[in-house]
């Protein structure tokens, strides 16, 4: 869908993580506990080898699961110091967002100034999302609306969510663009006729809305 030239834009849709906001988990865990940091993030980030479980259990709370629900599995299987350290990124989580991306907030409201909608789409539990917006309480007005999975019981890259955004905003989806920092979302939009680009920063954003139309 991305390969498409001047179809009628009327959306645009936003990933939080990554994409509206900066996100440092290993600098973060590394004041913190510096003796774990290299089991938690081996790669620098937490995800492909996922030693101490961050990332299986923190997708299953994107999921909808509960901390409280997932503790006991966590500890009986990765011990009581990661169990500990877990609990504390999940407390702490407004910690690992640094700051809202270089020039996300003149992208937003460029959009806005111009006639698009402008939406978010996240995987993200419902019981640290509220952490992010209290740290950048901007995001509630600069938006129009999100879907967070974990409150859904959704989870990108399902179908059902995007169909669900779709409904909920009141848009269509070949008239709505969609970013994400993950190719598996991309792939999963774009499947669903939504135009989808992967995000790597605000100016290319700016080019890949160009490419489509989008006049700012």
């Amino acid at each position: 869908m991305s390969n498409e030239k001047f179809v009628e834009i009327h959306n645009v849709m936003f990933d939080y993580c990554r994409v509206l906001l900066e996100w440092n988990c290993r600098d973060c865990l590394q004041k913190q506990f510096p003796n774990l940091v290299d089991i938690i993030c081996p790669n620098g980030s937490f995800g492909k080898d996922d030693l101490a479980g961050f990332y299986e259990f923190e997708d299953r709370m994107d999921s909808g699961e509960l901390l409280e629900d997932l503790m006991p599995e966590y500890e009986n299987r990765f011990g009581k110091e990661l169990s500990e350290a877990f609990r504390w990124y999940c407390a702490n989580y407004d910690q690992v967002l640094t700051r809202m991306t270089p020039g996300i907030v003149d992208l937003l409201n460029d959009l806005r100034k111009a006639g698009y909608t402008v939406w978010g789409l996240t995987n993200w539990s419902s019981e640290t999302f509220p952490l992010a917006l209290r740290k950048f309480p901007e995001l509630s007005t600069l938006l129009q609306g999100t879907v967070i999975s974990g409150v859904e019981h959704l989870h990108k890259p399902q179908p059902e969510i995007f169909k669900l955004a779709m409904n909920r905003f009141g848009i269509k989806a070949e008239q709505t663009v969609f970013f994400d920092d993950k190719i598996q979302n991309i792939d999963a939009a774009n499947a669903m006729n939504i135009h989808g680009f992967v995000f790597t920063d605000t100016q290319k954003a700016r080019e890949d809305l160009a490419s489509l139309g989008v006049k700012l």
